[in-house]
């Protein structure tokens, strides 16, 4: 019989059923991968300049969603997004529903009081997902198990802001599906989907759970994350075998593991995936993000919910695989982009406007600076 240990831990880690599995590789980091953001990134002004001169504006990929303020570019809304999902696109929602934090003083009980009331009439029962309505990256994402978790959630929240709580759908499969469609095509397409496993540490009955992480190649790089948040637990010994999930947020930059899954986009979930966005009025680009507990079904174009939508600020995060190379990463953001730029393009003819590079700039500011006093991540 095989050990147990001597198989790569990232291979033992729980993943949706017919979900192909990691194999050694998956632990490794492309050099890039830590890299800072504005140095990654540094190309894609370029990139911008060049379609603005092709296409005839800088700003042209505000105006590729018009049912989305910027297009969402900057200072996306999620629950905007989420409102514009019209039957039959809804029945593949996650249920949610939107808060408004007060920010006249009023007492800790009265404003938990008003979000559970909130909650009731949406038909949302613990466990749920507490989330800041404008935020990307996994910021601010905590599971919610009860009152007490979601009054402390409000206590740290910023006043006067709006966030989402969301049904909890804990199934292990998550997807970011990137979808393109121009306004005068027949049909939408799928150009890119990107499966997203979750990182977690394996027992060995002997060490703790901080040894765990630390010796971890990826987990022990966001050692800065993982301990502070397992802090109650990081003495405890996990069984051999036992699984511990680090993170519930799939972000990569909270230590998901991503894999190019677009060889696996089917017919039928092309289909599905163009019936939901033609159901969304304004809305012709942005990535899905869907959880699944069945690969299968999903690529089958069923059995899936969709978390939230991200437009034109999102990106196709398959470049975010480790085995992706950082031409092929530039090159998949460039075409990316060249798409926002011809969706926009044909937009403005037909009347949509392009948002201004100073109403860009005061949506980007807003959306940074409240990151910074989101609650921590979990």
């Amino acid at each position: 019989m095989t050990d147990p240990r001597a198989v790569p831990a990232c291979a033992r880690w729980p993943r949706a059923q017919n979900m192909p599995p990691l194999d050694a590789d998956a632990e490794k980091i492309a050099p890039f991968e830590l890299w800072p953001m504005r140095l990654f990134y540094s190309p894609v002004p370029v990139m911008m300049a060049w379609l603005s001169l092709r296409y005839g504006g800088i700003t042209l990929p505000t105006a590729a969603n018009p049912g989305l303020r910027y297009g969402g570019f900057v200072g996306e809304s999620k629950l905007e997004a989420l409102a514009l999902f019209q039957e039959p696109a809804r029945q593949w929602l996650a249920p949610y529903t939107g808060f408004h934090v007060p920010d006249d003083g009023q007492p800790a009980d009265a404003v938990l009081a008003q979000c559970e009331a909130a909650m009731a009439t949406a038909g949302l029962a613990y466990p749920v997902v507490a989330k800041p309505d404008m935020g990307c990256r996994g910021i601010g994402v905590q599971v919610v198990r009860d009152a007490a978790d979601l009054a402390r959630y409000l206590g740290e929240f910023p006043a006067g802001r709006d966030l989402v709580l969301q049904t909890l759908i804990d199934w292990e499969g998550e997807a970011g599906i990137y979808y393109v469609r121009d306004p005068d095509a027949e049909r939408g397409e799928i150009f890119s989907m990107t499966l997203k496993y979750f990182p977690y540490v394996i027992g060995d009955g002997v060490s703790t759970l901080r040894r765990l992480i630390t010796r971890e190649e990826r987990a022990g790089r966001l050692c800065h994350i993982y301990l502070p948040r397992h802090r109650d637990r990081l003495d405890h010994v996990l069984a051999v075998g036992e699984p511990y999930r680090l993170a519930f947020a799939g972000s990569h930059s909270r230590g998901a593991i991503y894999r190019n899954g677009t060889p696996y986009v089917t017919e039928a979930l092309r289909r599905r995936i163009d019936q939901i966005a033609r159901a969304m009025p304004g809305f012709h680009a942005g990535r899905f993000d869907v959880r699944f507990d069945d690969f299968a079904q999903l690529r089958a174009g069923e059995r899936f919910k969709i978390l939230e939508v991200n437009g034109t600020g999102s990106e196709a995060i398959e470049i975010w695989d480790a085995r992706t190379g950082l031409g092929q990463a530039y090159r998949t953001l460039y075409r990316q982009w060249r798409h926002l730029y011809r969706i926009g393009a044909k937009n403005r003819a037909r009347g949509h406007k392009p948002d201004g590079i100073r109403a860009i700039w005061h949506g980007s500011r807003e959306e940074l600076a409240l990151w910074k006093v989101y609650p921590e991540t979990h």
